[in-house]
Protein backbone atom coordinates (compact mmCIF):
# COMPACT_ATOMS: atom_id res chain seq x y z
CA UNK A 1 0.00 0.00 0.00
CA UNK A 2 3.04 2.69 0.69
CA UNK A 3 4.50 1.59 -2.68
CA UNK A 4 1.28 2.85 -4.65
CA UNK A 5 0.63 5.30 -2.37
CA UNK A 6 4.19 7.05 -2.99
CA UNK A 7 3.88 6.25 -6.67
CA UNK A 8 0.79 8.15 -7.02
CA UNK A 9 2.23 11.05 -4.69
CA UNK A 10 5.23 11.09 -7.58
CA UNK A 11 2.74 11.26 -10.68
CA UNK A 12 0.68 13.48 -8.53
CA UNK A 13 4.14 16.19 -8.77
CA UNK A 14 5.06 15.65 -11.90
CA UNK A 15 1.73 16.49 -13.31
CA UNK A 16 1.78 19.73 -11.37
CA UNK A 17 5.69 20.56 -12.64
CA UNK A 18 4.60 19.74 -15.81
CA UNK A 19 1.54 22.15 -15.51
CA UNK A 20 3.63 24.75 -13.93
CA UNK A 21 6.24 24.54 -16.70
CA UNK A 22 3.54 24.95 -19.12
CA UNK A 23 2.26 27.87 -17.44
CA UNK A 24 5.64 29.35 -16.70
CA UNK A 25 6.09 29.69 -20.79
CA UNK A 26 2.61 31.60 -21.34
CA UNK A 27 2.69 33.93 -18.54
CA UNK A 28 6.04 35.13 -19.64
CA UNK A 29 5.02 35.47 -23.24
CA UNK A 30 1.64 36.80 -22.89
CA UNK A 31 -0.07 39.09 -20.15
CA UNK A 32 -2.07 37.87 -17.06
CA UNK A 33 -5.06 38.40 -18.53
CA UNK A 34 -4.57 36.56 -21.86
CA UNK A 35 -3.47 33.30 -20.52
CA UNK A 36 -6.59 31.08 -19.94
CA UNK A 37 -6.52 28.05 -18.02
CA UNK A 38 -7.34 26.07 -21.17
CA UNK A 39 -4.82 27.48 -23.03
CA UNK A 40 -2.51 25.64 -19.87
CA UNK A 41 -3.69 22.78 -19.58
CA UNK A 42 -3.45 22.56 -23.64
CA UNK A 43 0.35 22.87 -23.01
CA UNK A 44 0.50 20.83 -20.01
CA UNK A 45 -1.00 17.95 -21.68
CA UNK A 46 -4.09 17.87 -19.33
CA UNK A 47 -7.67 18.33 -19.08
CA UNK A 48 -9.16 20.88 -17.79
CA UNK A 49 -10.19 19.45 -14.68
CA UNK A 50 -6.69 17.75 -13.97
CA UNK A 51 -5.62 21.32 -14.02
CA UNK A 52 -8.54 21.95 -11.80
CA UNK A 53 -7.26 19.30 -9.71
CA UNK A 54 -3.57 20.37 -8.85
CA UNK A 55 -4.47 24.22 -8.76
CA UNK A 56 -7.64 25.77 -7.96
CA UNK A 57 -7.35 29.11 -9.87
CA UNK A 58 -5.44 30.22 -12.99
CA UNK A 59 -4.43 32.52 -9.75
CA UNK A 60 -3.35 29.95 -7.33
CA UNK A 61 -1.70 28.52 -10.45
CA UNK A 62 0.16 31.84 -10.95
CA UNK A 63 1.36 32.61 -7.02
CA UNK A 64 2.73 28.69 -6.49
CA UNK A 65 4.67 29.18 -10.30
CA UNK A 66 6.10 32.35 -8.64
CA UNK A 67 6.79 31.41 -4.98
CA UNK A 68 8.52 28.12 -6.14
CA UNK A 69 10.39 30.49 -8.48
CA UNK A 70 11.55 32.87 -5.66
CA UNK A 71 12.19 30.04 -3.26
CA UNK A 72 14.66 28.95 -5.79
CA UNK A 73 16.25 32.01 -6.42
CA UNK A 74 16.75 33.11 -2.96
CA UNK A 75 18.72 29.77 -2.29
CA UNK A 76 20.77 30.48 -5.21
CA UNK A 77 21.43 34.50 -4.36
CA UNK A 78 22.28 34.07 -0.83
CA UNK A 79 25.14 32.40 -1.32
CA UNK A 80 26.65 35.41 -2.68
CA UNK A 81 25.35 36.80 0.24
CA UNK A 82 27.42 34.51 2.35
CA UNK A 83 30.45 34.63 0.32
CA UNK A 84 33.64 36.46 1.23
CA UNK A 85 35.29 39.31 -0.53
CA UNK A 86 34.08 42.77 -1.29
CA UNK A 87 30.85 44.15 -2.35
CA UNK A 88 31.56 44.59 -5.51
CA UNK A 89 32.93 41.02 -5.60
CA UNK A 90 29.77 39.78 -3.65
CA UNK A 91 27.62 41.83 -5.89
CA UNK A 92 29.20 40.25 -9.01
CA UNK A 93 28.97 37.07 -7.67
CA UNK A 94 24.99 37.29 -7.32
CA UNK A 95 24.61 39.22 -10.49
CA UNK A 96 26.78 36.84 -12.35
CA UNK A 97 24.36 33.53 -11.47
CA UNK A 98 21.23 35.61 -12.24
CA UNK A 99 22.95 36.40 -15.69
CA UNK A 100 23.87 32.39 -16.16
CA UNK A 101 20.15 31.61 -15.68
CA UNK A 102 17.70 30.45 -18.62
CA UNK A 103 16.32 33.65 -20.21
CA UNK A 104 12.76 32.24 -19.16
CA UNK A 105 13.42 32.22 -15.75
CA UNK A 106 15.51 35.51 -15.45
CA UNK A 107 12.39 36.88 -17.17
CA UNK A 108 10.09 35.22 -14.35
CA UNK A 109 11.81 37.63 -12.02
CA UNK A 110 9.95 40.49 -13.53
CA UNK A 111 6.52 39.43 -13.73
CA UNK A 112 5.60 40.35 -10.16
CA UNK A 113 5.59 43.80 -10.75
CA UNK A 114 4.03 43.43 -14.35
CA UNK A 115 1.18 41.31 -12.76
CA UNK A 116 0.89 42.51 -8.98
CA UNK A 117 -1.90 44.65 -9.68
CA UNK A 118 -3.80 41.60 -10.28
CA UNK A 119 -3.74 40.39 -7.04
CA UNK A 120 -4.90 42.07 -3.56
CA UNK A 121 -4.76 41.29 -0.02
CA UNK A 122 -2.75 38.26 1.54
CA UNK A 123 -1.92 37.08 -2.24
CA UNK A 124 -0.44 40.18 -3.01
CA UNK A 125 1.47 40.91 0.11
CA UNK A 126 3.10 37.27 -0.36
CA UNK A 127 4.25 38.12 -4.00
CA UNK A 128 5.88 40.75 -3.20
CA UNK A 129 7.54 39.73 0.13
CA UNK A 130 8.38 36.58 -1.52
CA UNK A 131 10.18 38.70 -4.57
CA UNK A 132 11.92 41.02 -1.74
CA UNK A 133 13.36 37.96 0.30
CA UNK A 134 14.66 36.28 -2.78
CA UNK A 135 16.28 39.56 -4.57
CA UNK A 136 16.40 43.19 -3.96
CA UNK A 137 16.88 42.66 0.17
CA UNK A 138 19.78 39.83 -0.64
CA UNK A 139 21.67 43.39 -2.71
CA UNK A 140 20.61 45.51 0.09
CA UNK A 141 22.68 43.22 2.71
CA UNK A 142 25.64 43.62 0.42
CA UNK A 143 25.70 47.05 0.42
CA UNK A 144 24.93 47.65 3.42
CA UNK A 145 28.26 45.40 4.38
CA UNK A 146 29.78 47.75 2.01
CA UNK A 147 28.53 51.27 3.08
CA UNK A 148 29.68 49.70 6.57
CA UNK A 149 33.34 48.74 5.46
CA UNK A 150 34.10 52.29 3.68
CA UNK A 151 33.74 50.86 0.21
CA UNK A 152 30.55 52.53 -0.83
CA UNK A 153 29.79 56.08 0.10
CA UNK A 154 26.60 56.75 2.64
CA UNK A 155 22.98 56.91 1.13
CA UNK A 156 20.18 54.36 1.61
CA UNK A 157 20.93 50.76 1.20
CA UNK A 158 17.15 50.04 -0.01
CA UNK A 159 17.21 52.54 -2.81
CA UNK A 160 21.03 51.78 -3.85
CA UNK A 161 19.27 48.16 -4.16
CA UNK A 162 17.00 49.20 -6.23
CA UNK A 163 18.85 50.97 -8.11
CA UNK A 164 21.44 47.95 -8.62
CA UNK A 165 18.23 45.87 -9.33
CA UNK A 166 17.14 48.26 -12.54
CA UNK A 167 20.77 48.45 -13.61
CA UNK A 168 20.92 44.51 -14.17
CA UNK A 169 17.31 44.98 -16.05
CA UNK A 170 18.88 46.79 -18.83
CA UNK A 171 21.71 44.35 -19.39
CA UNK A 172 19.52 41.75 -20.01
CA UNK A 173 17.71 43.09 -23.24
CA UNK A 174 18.29 41.94 -26.35
CA UNK A 175 19.98 45.75 -27.42
CA UNK A 176 21.93 45.55 -24.68
CA UNK A 177 23.18 41.83 -25.74
CA UNK A 178 23.64 42.87 -29.28
CA UNK A 179 25.81 46.14 -28.12
CA UNK A 180 27.93 44.58 -24.71
CA UNK A 181 28.47 41.29 -26.08
CA UNK A 182 29.30 38.33 -23.50
CA UNK A 183 27.65 37.64 -20.37
CA UNK A 184 30.95 38.88 -18.50
CA UNK A 185 31.02 42.58 -20.58
CA UNK A 186 27.83 42.97 -19.46
CA UNK A 187 28.42 42.46 -16.12
CA UNK A 188 31.24 44.28 -15.66
CA UNK A 189 29.39 47.72 -17.31
CA UNK A 190 26.85 46.95 -14.60
CA UNK A 191 29.76 47.05 -11.97
CA UNK A 192 31.40 50.23 -13.18
CA UNK A 193 28.23 52.10 -13.59
CA UNK A 194 27.14 51.14 -9.97
CA UNK A 195 30.58 51.52 -8.33
CA UNK A 196 32.09 54.79 -10.13
CA UNK A 197 28.41 56.48 -9.04
CA UNK A 198 27.72 55.25 -5.26
CA UNK A 199 31.70 54.70 -4.22
CA UNK A 200 33.72 56.57 -1.81
CA UNK A 201 36.43 56.73 -3.80
CA UNK A 202 35.58 56.45 -7.67
CA UNK A 203 37.49 53.70 -9.40
CA UNK A 204 37.61 55.59 -12.52
CA UNK A 205 36.57 52.30 -14.35
CA UNK A 206 36.70 48.68 -13.46
CA UNK A 207 40.30 48.59 -11.35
Amino acid sequence: MTQITTQTLSRSEATSARIIAAARTLFVARNYADVTTDMIAGAAGVTKGGLYHHFASKESLYASMMLDDFERKHKLFEQAVASSGTSRERLARLTRDFLALPEEERELARLVRRDINTFTGNDRDRLVRAYQLALPEQIEAIIRDGIRDGELAQGDPRILSWSFVALVEVVVSQYAYDALGSTSQRLEHVLDLFFDGAAANPTGGTR
